[in-house]
C-alpha cells in the first residue's frame, strides 16, 4: 500500500526528490570516506619522508626524486641568478611580495653525473615594493658557493580553486619572469639546462628577517573530520530513505 502510495501521481515527484536527497548524501557520505583515505595517504607519505635519512643531492639523485616530497635534502652548488623568477601573491604578514625562486647549478664535479644539471630553490620572501623587473631582484644575490638544506617539494602544475593560470608564451617570447604557479615543468621548459623536477624548500633562519625571508609550511598530519563527516550524510540518507515511509503512512 505505502509503495503503491510513493508512486501515485500526487507522489511520485516528492518520492523521486527524496530517492534523489537520498543518493546525494550517499554520494557525499563516500567523498568524504575518499577524503580521509587521501589524508591517511598523505600523513604516511610526510611520516616516511621525514623518517628518511638526509638525501645528499651531491651524492645521489634517486630515479623515484619525484615520489620523495617532504623528504630531508641538502645540496651544494652555486645560484643562477640570471636565470631566477618570482612567484606572485606571496605574504608576509599583511604585507605583499614575491617568492624568489632560483636555479642553484650543481657543483661541477657531480653536476651532469644524472644528466641534471640545477635544481629550484625558493630562496624566500621579498617585498614587492622595489622589486617590480628581474634586475631589482639581483640585491639579494648570494655570490660564490652555497650549502642549501631544507626539504623536497613539488611543483604545482595548475592552479589551486580560485587560482590563476600561468599565460602562454606570446610569438617571439623565450620566458616568463613572474609566476602565478610554481610550475616546476614549465619553469623548466625556458631553462638552458636541465633541472631536477622538483624543487627545494630551504629551511627557515629564526634569526634573520631580512629578505629573502625562507619559511616552511606547516603541516598538520591528522585525519581531519571527514569520518564524522560522513558519518552525518550516512546518517542524513537513512533517514530520508527510512523516514519517508512512516511519513507516509501517517498522512493516511
Amino acid at each position: 500500500m505505502i509503495l503503491k502510495k510513493m508512486f501515485s501521481r500526487g507522489w511520485l515527484f516528492a518520492t523521486l526528490l527524496v530517492f534523489a536527497g537520498t543518493a546525494l548524501c550517499i554520494r557525499l557520505g563516500i567523498w568524504q570516506l575518499d577524503r580521509l583515505e587521501q589524508r591517511r595517504a598523505f600523513n604516511s607519505q610526510v611520516e616516511s619522508m621525514r623518517a628518511a635519512e638526509l638525501l645528499d643531492l651531491n651524492q645521489n639523485i634517486p630515479a623515484g626524486i619525484f615520489a620523495m616530497e617532504w623528504r630531508a635534502v641538502t645540496v651544494t652548488g652555486e645560484y643562477d641568478f640570471e636565470n631566477q623568477v618570482v612567484l606572485r601573491n606571496q605574504y608576509v604578514g599583511d604585507q605583499y611580495g614575491y617568492h624568489l625562486i632560483t636555479p642553484l647549478l650543481f657543483d661541477p664535479s657531480t653536476r651532469y653525473a644524472s644528466g641534471q644539471a640545477a635544481v629550484l630553490v625558493d630562496r624566500g620572501w621579498i617585498p614587492a615594493s622595489g622589486n617590480t623587473v628581474p634586475k631589482d631582484w639581483r640585491q639579494y644575490d648570494e655570490a660564490g658557493q652555497v650549502t642549501v638544506t631544507g626539504q623536497i617539494r613539488l611543483g604545482q602544475d595548475k592552479p589551486a580553486i580560485g587560482g590563476v593560470a600561468d599565460a602562454e608564451f606570446s610569438p617571439g617570447q623565450a620566458r616568463l619572469d613572474v609566476w602565478n604557479n610554481l610550475n616546476v615543468v614549465r619553469i623548466s621548459e625556458q631553462s638552458p639546462y636541465p633541472l631536477l623536477p622538483v624543487y627545494v624548500q630551504p629551511n627557515p633562519d629564526e634569526n634573520n628577517s631580512e629578505p629573502p625571508i625562507k619559511y616552511q609550511p606547516v603541516v598538520e598530519l591528522t585525519k581531519g573530520s571527514h569520518f564524522g563527516y560522513a558519518l552525518q550524510w550516512f546518517v542524513f540518507a537513512a533517514i530520508l530513505f527510512v523516514g519517508y515511509p512512516f511519513y507516509l503512512r501517517k498522512q493516511e
